[in-house]
């Protein structure tokens, strides 16, 4: 790099330029390309203490393995290997995750069922082949596959709540789905349950461009609200990766962060009202579009995280901000953790209300992006780096907003906390940079077996797990750390040729109880779907875990809604 004078020359004649060696880098200032009342039906709850036959609470723990080698997206994420043929790996999940004995209680579809299901939705609703059924019953990350015969695709919340009723009149167990984007298997049966997939319902009900609010149905793929809020001026309070196929009322019920929520906020702040209909067919009307409500209990923030295990969301209430004309990103590079945890510190006092994203990745995520990926290139090439900082600044006055970040990146240079860095020159390059960040999943899936772990911890921690990870593993896998620094959200990724329980073996309970002991998250943003709901005591005391099950049972008497996810199956508390 430039020595310091050389630097303070640059910014003094232009105020494009920030490293010597980059005069041709300049700053980006083009937005990032984009794509209260309640109203129900009486609930019957007088048996929610009686034990009820659709709850069986027994459980083994299986191996499952299962090929998978088509569906959208998943064939370009598959190692190749010779001819035209893909690597497809064997999945040991006895550890990973404990499936449950099926509920035999839970009856099975037959005849009258499909054509009751065909009355109320007619042909196009009621889905039987089996190579579309295939796809629902497997989840994004190929790990976990159902055995579900049926597929139902209401297209409006009356519809929703004939299927419910219906079903739980009938003990038929189902399970929501949307764009089953998830990493848990939260989304996908693990038996033979009905899957209700809510695509049909994607319309925008309204927008009110003075507040803000968007009112829309639970359908409707985030990367569509994204480009419609964009042409009115506004943006959602959330982005993510997936944003091209998840739907919004599956982040609700799984309450995404993604990468913007160091500026915005969860969607507990954000979501100002909900539709959700319970498993009995109940519709609660709670989309409310007020800012303050303090009438009552809040019930809405009970289905924002829920997954689907307490109601079906089918609207959504939300409020999104202004899009602003200012925006700024860094790519950045600097030589150890604790560096990276000083600018984010920094960042935080001096770039104030502009800042909108605080990202990281270690060397060895950066590696395989760069391995696996097509078209991306080294923004850093001149050397290697250890860690990696994306800082994205928005707001409304270019010329604040540049002068902001340049005090900024110099203080940090001057410091010795910054070692290189580049500021994208126009969207594509932005985009660019962007596309590394969130193709690190993608680098995964393709480099072989991952092991993947999505996790809340002290900034200061985070990287300490990284490398006591790598310590137990040694050269039998490659530890990669990436994710949301400035939320403290870890993505631990565990990457091998293949799945291996010795590997397993070592990384749980560990990961875990080391996450427990810092009194962390096993779930930051992912949730916990079935994967993990046998480990929720990690974060959460037997109490509180006790309350929740108290609340699945009253308004999920049969527990037909989502079942063997979320709460432990295993745990005597939980029994009916």
């Amino acid at each position: 790099m430039e020595n310091l004078t050389s630097v303070h020359r640059l910014l003094k004649h232009s105020s494009r330029n920030l490293f010597g060696r980059r005069s041709n880098r300049k700053i980006f200032t083009s937005i990032r390309s984009l794509s209260s009342g309640l109203i129900c039906k009486p609930v019957q709850i007088s048996e929610h203490f009686k034990q009820v036959n659709c709850f069986q609470r027994q459980i083994v723990s299986v191996h499952v393995g299962f090929i998978r080698s088509f569906g959208v997206g998943i064939s370009a994420s598959l190692p190749r290997v010779q001819g035209n043929g893909f690597r497809i790996h064997h999945r040991n999940l006895a550890s990973m995750a404990s499936i449950p004995i099926k509920n035999q209680s839970f009856a099975t579809v037959n005849s009258d069922d499909i054509s009751y299901f065909k009355k109320i939705l007619g042909e196009r609703g009621v889905v039987q082949d089996e190579e579309k059924l295939d796809d629902a019953n497997t989840d994004w990350m190929r790990k976990h596959k159902g055995s579900s015969k049926l597929m139902l695709q209401p297209k409006d919340t009356q519809e929703v709540s004939q299927i419910l009723d219906y079903c739980n009149s009938k003990c038929l167990a189902v399970v929501p789905q949307g764009g089953n984007t998830g990493l848990v298997g939260g989304s996908v049966p693990v038996f033979d349950e009905v899957i209700i997939n809510l695509g049909l319902m994607n319309n925008i009900i309204s927008f009110d461009k003075v507040s803000g609010i968007l009112v829309c149905e639970a359908g409707c793929i985030l990367e569509n609200l994204i480009s419609f809020l964009d042409n009115e001026g506004h943006i959602m309070p959330l982005d993510l990766g997936a944003k091209g196929s998840c739907q919004i009322g599956g982040n609700v019920s799984t309450n995404a962060g993604g990468l913007r929520l160091i500026r915005y906020g969860s969607l507990h702040g954000s979501v100002l009202g909900l539709e959700v209909v319970l498993a009995n067919g109940t519709v609660l009307d709670m989309l409310g579009t007020l800012r303050k409500d303090n009438t009552g209990y809040d019930l809405k923030h009970l289905f924002i995280g829920s997954e689907g295990s307490l109601g079906i969301v089918t609207k959504v209430s939300i409020l999104t901000p202004p899009k602003l004309s200012s925006v700024n990103l860094a790519f950045l590079a600097c030589d150890d953790y604790s560096s990276c945890q000083k600018i984010l510190s920094e960042a935080k006092r001096k770039l104030g209300e502009i800042l909108s994203a605080f990202e990281f990745l270690d060397k060895y995520a950066m590696d395989l992006v760069l391995k696996h990926l097509d078209g991306l290139r080294d923004p850093l090439p001149s050397s290697k780096h250890n860690f990696y900082i994306l800082i994205e600044t928005t707001g409304s006055t270019e010329s604040h907003d540049k002068e902001k970040l340049e005090a900024f990146l110099i203080h940090s240079i001057e410091s010795g906390m910054l070692t290189d860095g580049v500021l994208a020159q126009d969207i594509n390059q932005a985009s660019s940079f962007w596309r590394i960040r969130e193709g690190v999943p993608e680098a995964l899936m393709k480099a072989g077996a991952v092991y993947k772990y999505d996790l809340s911890l002290p900034p200061e921690k985070m990287y300490d797990l990284v490398e006591e990870m790598r310590g137990r593993l040694g050269t039998a896998a490659n530890v990669v750390a990436y994710g949301h620094l400035g939320d403290g959200n870890l993505h631990l990724n565990i990457s091998t040729q293949q799945y291996d329980d010795s590997v397993l073996s070592k990384i749980e309970p560990f990961v875990y109880e080391w996450t427990s002991k810092q009194r962390g998250s096993i779930s930051a943003e992912h949730g916990l779907g079935l994967m993990k709901a046998n480990k929720i005591h990690y974060s959460k005391s037997a109490e509180t875990v006790q309350v929740m099950t108290i609340i699945k049972k009253l308004l999920d008497p049969k527990g037909i809604l989502n079942p063997y996810k979320v709460l432990p199956m295993n745990d005597p508390k939980n029994e009916a």
